[in-house]
């Protein structure tokens, strides 16, 4: 279980390889889960297009979440938001270039998923054969209104008693998927374009600011895990304390049992310099306070001095 919890650690650090692997992992597996996922149309005028809007928008949303869930800096780019001013002003800079760089890569296979959905064309037809105009086909010249709507809400079900007698059923499905692979394109076209001109047009822009807000988020990123390291080394030795406090006071107890004690003193100076001071419970909780309201300054001079 620990080897699991170190490699989820690992996957949530803040190197943008390994975010952009994550990324492309979940991609293709939102294609194979698409390509396993065994579509069946319910071929009926009122439910046809809340099941197929379901299946391309519902996925994308939970792939979203998943991708955001994943990204350690989401979560440590809300603390910053909110956290409060203290002695260190907050960036609106960083706060944009986090958010964006979040977004971006949660974003990946969401858009892979309704790509793939739409270059396959299955929802589509069955979420808008109720709406194709009967007369640009032949084969609904002698049927009423009301035959129409159940004819075109199961051209999907190939399987189907009336679909089996109808000639326009692969000219209707034929239709709807070229308007689904063309929407899909365009959507690629789209993207490649926008990624194209971003790329090329970031020199335009003032680099420096750029620079800072990657630098400052990178450095975010890195003094909350060391600040979480500290505070689990500084756990493990306060109730590595706490422990021999309590044995130290059942000392009779034990001894009548014949277990042994180490000596008092032993290991304790180290200890007691890397506890620095911080020996009881309110002391540990007033640091934690000062920690969030009040975060120190960015300026190492005065320490370098030292």
């Amino acid at each position: 279980m620990d080897c699991f919890w170190m490699i989820f650690q690992y996957f949530q650090s803040n190197s943008e390889s390994v975010m952009n692997g994550i990324c492309g992992l979940l991609a293709l597996a939102s294609v194979k889960m698409y390509t396993c996922f065994e579509f069946s149309c319910p071929c009926l005028p009122r439910y046809n297009m809340a099941y197929n809007l379901g299946i391309m928008f519902v996925p994308p949303v939970v792939l979203f979440l998943c991708g955001l869930i994943l990204n350690r800096q989401s979560l440590v780019m809300l603390e910053e938001w909110r956290r409060p001013q203290g002695h260190r002003k907050k960036e609106l800079a960083v706060i944009r270039y986090m958010c964006s760089s979040i977004m971006q890569r949660a974003m990946v296979v969401p858009v892979v998923w309704i790509v793939v959905t739409l270059l396959d064309g299955k929802c589509l037809i069955c979420a808008f054969s109720g709406s194709v105009d009967p007369k640009k086909f032949v084969g609904f010249a002698n049927t009423s209104p009301v035959q129409v709507q159940q004819l075109l809400a199961k051209m999907p079900c190939k399987d189907d008693e009336l679909m089996r007698n109808n000639t326009s059923h692969k000219a209707v499905s034929r239709y709807l998927r070229c308007w689904s692979q063309a929407l899909s394109w365009s959507i690629l076209l789209i993207l490649i374009v926008a990624v194209f001109l971003t790329r090329w047009l970031r020199p335009c822009f003032n680099q420096a600011t750029l620079l800072q807000a990657h630098h400052w988020s990178n450095y975010i990123d890195i003094e909350q895990k060391i600040f979480e390291e500290t505070c689990c080394e500084h756990s493990r030795l306060f109730a590595h304390k706490c422990i021999l406090h309590f044995f130290e006071s059942m000392r009779q107890e034990i001894k009548l049992h014949s277990f042994s004690l180490p000596r008092q003193g032993e290991g304790a100076e180290g200890e007691e310099d890397l506890l620095q001071g911080i020996t009881d419970q309110d002391q540990v909780n007033k640091l934690l306070k000062m920690w969030y309201y009040e975060k120190p300054p960015l300026d190492v001079s005065q320490a370098t001095q030292k």
